[in-house]
């Protein structure tokens, strides 16, 4: 499949609140590791799209999941997004070597991430 969906994000109003009950709700594998924002959480879920947790980059925002496309060009996928009428929440942003993201609302205001990893 073109653009798949690779990795699911909680963004969260309550980190630890969140670890312990989708802990115990899908027995997940969840590794704290550091990143330049603050604590991140992954999620290992064995087979399939895993994630992360985070503490939510908005203040005063709900926690909401957010989902991350695949795609070959962030910063090119950005700009047609936005020529289609998406909202550019936060611009094309390096992530400690690993890959690059977006996040954008679509014409109709659900969130949606593009991700593009490092090519090896």
């Amino acid at each position: 499949m073109a653009n798949p969906f690779v990795h699911v994000e909680l963004n969260t109003t309550d980190v630890s609140k969140a670890k312990t009950f989708y802990g115990a709700l899908f027995n997940w594998t969840l590794e704290d590791i550091q990143s330049p924002g603050g604590g991140y959480t992954m999620i290992k879920v064995g087979e399939g799209t895993g994630g992360g947790i985070m503490k939510h980059p908005v203040p005063g925002a709900p926690s909401a999941w957010l989902a991350y496309v695949l795609v070959d060009d962030v910063a090119a996928a950005t700009k047609k997004a936005k020529s289609l009428g998406a909202t550019i929440m936060k611009d094309v942003t390096e992530v400690m070597g690993m890959g690059s993201f977006s996040v954008l609302t679509d014409p109709t205001g659900a969130a949606l991430a593009l991700w593009q990893p490092v090519k090896k």
